[in-house]
């Protein structure tokens, strides 16, 4: 209980600031309707425990599953075995991403099923290239270099209208159930080789799955032809009572229990068979990975719950009101400043800045990291609020801002590239897809822009910022090493010179 309550006093501290916000804009410059006001505090405080039980249930039963996942893997040293594996452990987990589906129901010119098995295949593929890198000690900056190079050349023949989508994919899919168990599988895997490699190899397979799901939406976009796709806007709830604030976070508690319960289904079967083939847990191991699956639905039903009900229609109602007043250039100011809290709010980011800690021994912060993501995703909200008030093409974005992220790979150490691209996904989660995502929907549509290519990508740009700020936050503390290094080789030469005099 102690350590559940400090995961939720976390995730209190995380979630009061983007409250804050929105209440003081709702009695400011874009006041909301009283029931979507109680419809708002009330999914934030289901945020909150979300979070809390989430984190902890993460902890206890996704990340031992993973990592435990990846060591058996190792030991068995047969190669097929372990693609085919690799293979399926990605498509299911990526089926089984909630935030996956919430964007899918988004493009109803492609079925969503569709679009979710073409997601889930390219991070299979994806993470059997992560799985090669492992085991031929493979350099990431090489590796991301020839495939983001291949993706800018796909999308120069992937239809406008389908563009975006394809690039919000690679950002949704790392989302609460994937990445706790991806990020774990890398420690897993890591042990491959020697531990001299193992820092670096641990991160990057959230990265390489990113990318997977890119590629395979372009070339869907490319084939599939879709003509005519069109954006469903979104339904607002009214609500006038409490009572009926109620009646509607009871109402959706059912078709989120099934989803959740969908997604962590094929996890659970997969661990199961895994169980009975390696034994590798023991019956003490066993039950807290049983309690950890509880607190982790619990969590996660909470949390969704909280975004969907109270989130959703609060972001899509402020962009709507905002982007309409007579100094709308406000959105782009207010959208960085909700960017800078909102990341905080996002479960994956906890997990990612402890493991970051961890595996470091310390030498990356956890408040390094938090800070550096903050402001990547402060950084994407002001341009893609930009974007809104433009509609200036995503490429114009996209593309110097891979290219310059690639260029910086060669100029940090290797263990920052990894990690600022895995923190591109982590950052794009939950709260990109239920919050901003709407808050940019309901700008746009008010003012008559194009959703479908001026709202959408929005989750392509918080996951594109973060790989600019890390390795920057790594250059800094690679000039900071060398002026250290610097100095003191400088006193040792005065040292030298004086003891030389005597």
């Amino acid at each position: 209980m102690r350590k559940l309550k400090q995961k939720i006093n976390e995730a209190l501290a995380s979630v009061i600031p983007i409250t804050l916000i929105v209440f003081i804009l709702s009695i400011t410059i874009a006041p909301l309707p009283l029931g979507m006001m109680l419809m708002f505090l009330a999914g934030a405080l289901l945020l909150v425990a979300g979070m809390g039980f989430f984190a902890l249930g993460a902890e206890l039963s996704m990340m031992p599953i993973g990592e435990g996942a990846g060591s058996e893997l190792v030991k068995s040293r047969r190669l097929p075995i372990m693609i085919l594996v690799t293979f399926a452990m990605g498509v299911i987990i990526t089926a089984a991403e909630p935030d996956l589906t919430v964007l899918a129901h988004q493009v109803p010119a492609v079925p969503d099923r569709i679009l979710i098995w073409t997601v889930a295949a390219g991070v299979g593929i994806f993470l059997i290239l992560a799985l090669l890198r492992t085991i031929f000690k493979l350099k990431l900056k090489y590796m991301l270099l020839i495939l983001y190079a291949a993706v800018f050349i796909l999308a120069y023949f992937t239809p406008d209208s389908f563009l975006a989508v394809a690039f919000d994919s690679g950002g949704v899919t790392t989302g609460p159930i994937t990445v706790p168990f991806i990020m774990a599988l890398g420690i897993g895997l890591a042990r491959f080789n020697d531990e001299a490699h193992s820092q670096e190899e641990s991160f990057g397979l959230v990265a390489l799955c990113s990318i997977g799901p890119i590629l395979a939406v372009l070339i869907l976009g490319i084939l599939y032809h879709p003509e005519g796709v069109s954006y469903t806007p979104f339904e607002m709830v009214h609500v006038e009572t409490t009572q009926d604030v109620f009646k509607t976070f009871m109402a959706e508690i059912p078709h989120t229990i099934f989803e959740v319960g969908k997604a962590l289904g094929p996890i659970l079967i997969f661990f199961c068979l895994f169980q009975c083939v390696t034994r590798c847990f023991l019956k003490r191991q066993l039950i807290k990975i049983i309690i950890g699956t509880i607190y982790t639905f619990i969590g996660l039903v909470l949390f969704l719950c909280g975004v969907n009900v109270g989130f959703m229609p609060a972001g899509s109602y402020l962009g709507a009101q905002i982007v309409t007043l007579p100094y709308a250039w406000i959105l782009i100011p207010i959208g960085m400043i909700i960017g800078y809290f909102i990341v905080k709010a996002e479960p994956a980011v906890h997990v990612l800045k402890e493991q970051v800690a961890e595996i470091s021994a310390g030498t990356i912060s956890a408040r390094a990291m938090e800070l550096s993501l903050s402001i990547g995703v402060a950084l994407s909200l002001g341009i893609a609020m930009l974007r809104i008030l433009s509609g200036i093409n995503i490429m114009f974005f996209l593309l110097p801002g891979y290219a310059l992220s690639l260029l910086l790979s060669f100029y940090v150490p290797e263990i920052f590239t990894a990690i600022a691209f895995d923190s591109g996904g982590v950052a794009s989660g939950p709260m990109t897809a239920t919050f901003l995502l709407p808050f940019a929907m309901g700008a746009c549509e008010a003012i008559g822009g194009n959703v479908l290519t001026d709202a959408f990508g929005i989750v392509a740009l918080v996951a594109m910022t973060p790989l600019l700020t890390i390795q920057l936050l790594g250059l800094i503390m690679k000039l900071k090493q060398r002026e250290l290094k610097l100095d003191l080789e400088g006193d040792d030469q005065i040292i030298n010179f004086e003891e030389a005099e005597l």
